[in-house]
């Protein structure tokens, strides 16, 4: 099966570099399973339900979400209209929303997406991994979920990659998200698990984490109140990875990291791919 997950998208930029890049990606991988965190498309704060659906009407199949959920009031009441938007599994149950979608992909087959919050350096919720050991055993990997794709929303690299580790064999794919920034750690886990600590983001990288420097600058040298961080909105650059995984076990097979556009150096599937070891 072939995975399709795209990072942080903020702000307008972010938006739009999305929208142009994904129909040429989607011609060149032909994925199964599109996955885009946009935690941070509306103005750099949340997700709405307009914005929502444009992503869905481009042929996204899931959204991921993560520390800014409820940044877009709108989404409180609309998320239960749209269970292609998942927040936080290890938000309390009684949380609106679901932290895990399971979905029929193009060829039918049963695809598992889910959500965690990290915990360390971020507001305080469950345990995310006995989150998704719950899930993993509702759907086990090669039997129920033809693959399962998890997006770990963190600050701390040590808790992505000890969740890496964690999930090793029991999972498509591990992707890290929130810190915007593309880490050079793909590889695929010596039991199978495709793993990046950060996907990076879909946003203007002549920024700060993808706002506007200024602000932020004046933020760390001057320590006075400022206005509200805005979204840089130049040239936007789209990050993300690309993950084929085998059709018996659905454990990761290929895995590529994906940079278009921007300031960053270009990485497509033609080059620096990364294979399960022998």
């Amino acid at each position: 099966m072939r995975l399709l997950f795209l990072g942080d998208v903020v702000g307008r930029a972010g938006r739009d570099a999305v929208h142009k890049a994904l129909p040429d990606l989607k011609r060149r991988l032909a994925p199964e399973v599109v996955v885009v965190n946009a935690e941070n498309a509306a103005g750099g704060y949340g997700l709405s339900e307009k914005l929502a659906r444009e992503f869905l009407e481009l042929g996204v199949d899931c959204l991921t979400m993560g520390n800014h959920l409820w940044d877009q009031k709108d989404l409180v009441g609309a998320i239960e209209r749209l269970p292609q938007v998942i927040r936080p599994l290890n938000y309390p149950e009684t949380t609106p929303g679901k932290g895990a979608a399971v979905f029929a992909a193009r060829d039918g087959r049963k695809v598992v997406v889910t959500n965690l919050l990290g915990r360390l350096f971020m507001e305080p919720v469950d345990d995310p991994f006995a989150a998704i050991d719950r899930i993993i055993k509702a759907y086990p990997l090669g039997n129920v979920a033809a693959a399962i794709l998890v997006d770990l929303h963190a600050e701390a690299t040590s808790e992505k990659m000890a969740m890496g580790h964690h999930l090793d064999g029991r999972v498509s794919l591990v992707v890290g998200t929130h810190t915007h920034v593309p880490t050079a750690d793909a590889q695929i886990l010596p039991n199978g698990t495709g793993y990046i600590t950060d996907a990076g983001m879909c946003g203007d990288y002549d920024s700060v984490i993808g706002m506007k420097k200024e602000v932020i600058l004046t933020r760390f040298t001057r320590k006075i109140p400022t206005e509200k961080p805005q979204p840089a909105d130049r040239d936007a650059s789209v990050c993300g990875v690309y993950c084929e995984t085998d059709e018996r076990t659905g454990l990761a097979r290929r895995l590529v990291p994906i940079r278009i556009g921007g300031k960053l150096s270009p990485s497509l599937p033609d080059a620096d791919v990364v294979s399960a070891p022998e």
